[in-house]
């Protein structure tokens, strides 16, 4: 019985996850595109230190360039983290939870790194209205993957119990 309240809530924040981790995605590469088309005739009035980095971004702070694409790769892997979260959960064995606990795992790490630069980036200030918005769906999406990392650990540990009750071996 317990089990399902696991296995529902994991799907739920796993969808939620999905959805998040796509307009992270899409706001990352608007920013790195932006900041592509923008970085020859703004990093050329630059010094040598930061002409060095091929991408300069306009808008944003010092702290811009490394968040950016940080989030990028924490949305790639987060959103692949829960397609495939998602079908593990629905098969609901215990191979397949370990996989779905370990890059969730995985994809947590990666968001709060995130987390941390998003944090940077709100401390130092400046922001264009879009890295807001980035900063705001990193803030949530880690709290998520969080409570979805949660869950399917909760999961794994349910049914675990279960094998053991039922005499079986783990």
């Amino acid at each position: 019985m317990a089990s399902e309240g696991a296995r529902s809530t994991a799907l739920i924040l796993l969808v939620l996850n999905l959805i998040l981790y796509f307009i992270v995605i899409v706001i990352a590469s608007w920013a790195i595109n932006h900041g592509i088309q923008r970085s020859r005739e703004t990093a050329s009035v630059l010094s040598i230190p930061a002409r060095i980095f091929p991408i300069y971004f306009p808008m944003g702070n010092v702290a811009t360039g490394f968040f950016v694409i940080l989030s990028l790769l924490a949305g790639v892997v987060g959103f692949t983290t829960s397609l495939t979260g998602l079908n593990n959960v629905f098969q609901w064995n215990l191979a397949n939870l370990n996989s779905a606990a370990f890059s969730s795992l995985a994809s947590f790490s990666l968001t709060h790194l995130a987390l941390g630069l998003a944090c940077k980036e709100i401390q130092l200030g400046y922001t264009d209205p879009n890295l807001r918005t980035l900063e705001t769906i990193t803030i949530i999406v880690s709290g998520t993957q969080m409570f979805s990392t949660c869950a399917i650990h909760a999961g794994v540990e349910n049914l675990i119990g279960q094998i053991r009750t039922r005499g079986g071996r783990v």
